[in-house]
């Protein structure tokens, strides 16, 4: 079986800009991943968008 290739994004909350989440993200998918999920800092369920790992 082959293996997919993998790239390890992060997530940033919309409101306040801070990096909470990193996940996997295979090569082939094009679009920015947005997912709704809980950001400590603001104490929220927040938008979270797709940004590069430092």
């Amino acid at each position: 079986m082959a293996k997919v290739k993998k790239n390890i994004v992060a997530l940033k909350c919309e409101v306040c800009k801070s990096k909470n989440y990193t996940m996997f993200k295979t090569k082939n998918v094009k679009e920015k991943i947005e997912k709704n999920k809980y950001c400590g800092t603001c104490k929220k369920h927040t938008t979270h968008k797709e940004t590069k790992v430092d």
